[in-house]
Protein backbone atom coordinates (compact mmCIF):
# COMPACT_ATOMS: atom_id res chain seq x y z
CA UNK A 1 0.00 0.00 0.00
CA UNK A 2 1.83 3.11 -1.29
CA UNK A 3 -0.17 5.70 1.26
CA UNK A 4 -2.00 5.71 4.82
CA UNK A 5 -5.64 5.82 5.02
CA UNK A 6 -6.54 8.16 7.71
CA UNK A 7 -10.04 9.20 8.59
CA UNK A 8 -11.70 10.75 11.75
CA UNK A 9 -14.96 10.85 12.43
CA UNK A 10 -16.94 12.21 15.37
CA UNK A 11 -20.02 10.27 17.13
CA UNK A 12 -22.62 11.56 18.76
CA UNK A 13 -25.44 9.33 20.39
CA UNK A 14 -28.47 9.60 19.55
CA UNK A 15 -28.82 9.76 17.00
CA UNK A 16 -25.57 8.05 15.78
CA UNK A 17 -24.59 4.92 16.66
CA UNK A 18 -22.51 1.79 15.47
CA UNK A 19 -24.00 2.03 11.57
CA UNK A 20 -22.04 4.81 11.73
CA UNK A 21 -19.06 3.09 12.66
CA UNK A 22 -19.66 0.45 9.62
CA UNK A 23 -20.59 3.12 7.23
CA UNK A 24 -16.68 4.38 7.83
CA UNK A 25 -15.01 1.37 7.69
CA UNK A 26 -17.07 0.66 4.31
CA UNK A 27 -15.61 3.98 3.15
CA UNK A 28 -11.42 2.84 4.68
CA UNK A 29 -11.79 -0.62 3.29
CA UNK A 30 -12.46 0.78 -0.63
CA UNK A 31 -9.44 2.97 -0.03
CA UNK A 32 -7.40 0.28 0.96
CA UNK A 33 -8.25 -2.69 -1.17
CA UNK A 34 -4.95 -5.09 -0.53
CA UNK A 35 -6.05 -5.31 3.66
CA UNK A 36 -6.89 -9.06 3.43
CA UNK A 37 -10.89 -10.00 4.45
CA UNK A 38 -9.41 -11.51 7.46
CA UNK A 39 -8.06 -8.87 8.60
CA UNK A 40 -10.92 -6.52 7.95
CA UNK A 41 -12.70 -8.92 10.11
CA UNK A 42 -11.18 -9.04 12.86
CA UNK A 43 -10.51 -4.99 12.91
CA UNK A 44 -13.97 -4.39 12.21
CA UNK A 45 -15.17 -6.69 14.58
CA UNK A 46 -13.33 -5.61 17.56
CA UNK A 47 -14.15 -1.77 16.98
CA UNK A 48 -18.00 -2.49 16.51
CA UNK A 49 -17.68 -4.35 19.60
CA UNK A 50 -15.56 -1.47 21.30
CA UNK A 51 -18.11 1.45 19.94
CA UNK A 52 -20.91 -0.43 21.04
CA UNK A 53 -19.78 -1.03 24.58
CA UNK A 54 -18.70 2.94 24.84
CA UNK A 55 -22.35 3.76 23.31
CA UNK A 56 -24.17 1.47 25.80
CA UNK A 57 -21.64 1.65 29.26
CA UNK A 58 -20.38 5.55 28.63
CA UNK A 59 -23.74 6.73 28.53
CA UNK A 60 -25.52 8.40 31.18
CA UNK A 61 -28.56 9.01 29.70
CA UNK A 62 -27.42 12.31 28.12
CA UNK A 63 -25.96 10.74 25.31
CA UNK A 64 -21.98 10.47 24.58
CA UNK A 65 -19.97 12.18 22.59
CA UNK A 66 -16.77 9.84 20.67
CA UNK A 67 -13.91 11.05 18.56
CA UNK A 68 -12.97 8.27 16.12
CA UNK A 69 -9.77 8.60 14.20
CA UNK A 70 -8.69 5.28 12.11
CA UNK A 71 -5.37 4.82 10.26
CA UNK A 72 -4.67 2.00 7.71
CA UNK A 73 -1.01 1.55 7.07
CA UNK A 74 0.77 -1.45 5.21
CA UNK A 75 1.71 -3.10 8.66
CA UNK A 76 -1.48 -2.64 10.75
CA UNK A 77 -4.63 -1.09 11.02
CA UNK A 78 -4.94 1.59 14.25
CA UNK A 79 -8.27 3.37 15.98
CA UNK A 80 -8.36 5.42 18.73
CA UNK A 81 -11.82 6.24 19.80
CA UNK A 82 -11.87 9.14 22.63
CA UNK A 83 -15.55 9.70 24.71
CA UNK A 84 -16.89 11.95 26.64
CA UNK A 85 -18.46 9.20 28.75
CA UNK A 86 -17.59 8.57 32.27
CA UNK A 87 -14.59 6.63 33.55
CA UNK A 88 -14.70 3.31 33.76
CA UNK A 89 -12.44 0.58 35.53
CA UNK A 90 -11.95 -2.05 33.25
CA UNK A 91 -8.90 -3.98 33.46
CA UNK A 92 -7.67 -5.54 30.16
CA UNK A 93 -4.70 -7.66 31.62
CA UNK A 94 -5.80 -11.59 32.40
CA UNK A 95 -9.11 -11.57 30.94
CA UNK A 96 -10.69 -14.46 30.01
CA UNK A 97 -13.81 -15.19 28.31
CA UNK A 98 -16.68 -15.63 30.63
CA UNK A 99 -18.56 -19.39 30.92
CA UNK A 100 -21.42 -19.80 28.75
CA UNK A 101 -24.23 -18.90 30.98
CA UNK A 102 -22.96 -15.57 31.56
CA UNK A 103 -25.18 -12.65 30.47
CA UNK A 104 -22.11 -10.20 29.84
CA UNK A 105 -18.73 -9.96 29.81
CA UNK A 106 -17.39 -11.04 26.60
CA UNK A 107 -17.15 -7.82 24.91
CA UNK A 108 -13.28 -7.14 25.89
CA UNK A 109 -11.97 -10.73 25.78
CA UNK A 110 -13.50 -10.77 22.86
CA UNK A 111 -12.04 -7.71 21.22
CA UNK A 112 -8.45 -9.34 22.97
CA UNK A 113 -8.61 -12.11 20.90
CA UNK A 114 -8.48 -9.66 17.44
CA UNK A 115 -6.70 -7.13 18.30
CA UNK A 116 -4.07 -5.26 20.97
CA UNK A 117 -5.95 -2.67 23.26
CA UNK A 118 -5.10 -0.23 25.34
CA UNK A 119 -7.51 1.83 27.43
CA UNK A 120 -6.81 5.28 29.56
CA UNK A 121 -8.53 8.09 30.67
CA UNK A 122 -7.28 11.16 30.68
CA UNK A 123 -8.33 15.26 30.72
CA UNK A 124 -12.10 13.87 31.72
CA UNK A 125 -11.66 11.51 28.62
CA UNK A 126 -11.65 7.88 28.04
CA UNK A 127 -9.30 6.72 25.07
CA UNK A 128 -9.25 3.69 23.75
CA UNK A 129 -6.75 2.58 21.51
CA UNK A 130 -7.20 -1.14 19.33
CA UNK A 131 -4.41 -1.89 16.62
CA UNK A 132 -3.74 -4.81 14.61
CA UNK A 133 -0.61 -6.00 12.83
CA UNK A 134 -1.95 -7.49 8.90
CA UNK A 135 -0.88 -10.56 7.73
CA UNK A 136 2.16 -10.54 5.43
Amino acid sequence: MPEAVQRALTITTPPDDVDTVHDLLENIWAEAPNISMKDRFCFETALIELAANVIQHADDGSGVVCRLEIGVYADRVDAVLRDSGRAVSVPLEGREMPDDMAESGRGIPLIQALVDIEYLHANDFNEWRISRRLNA
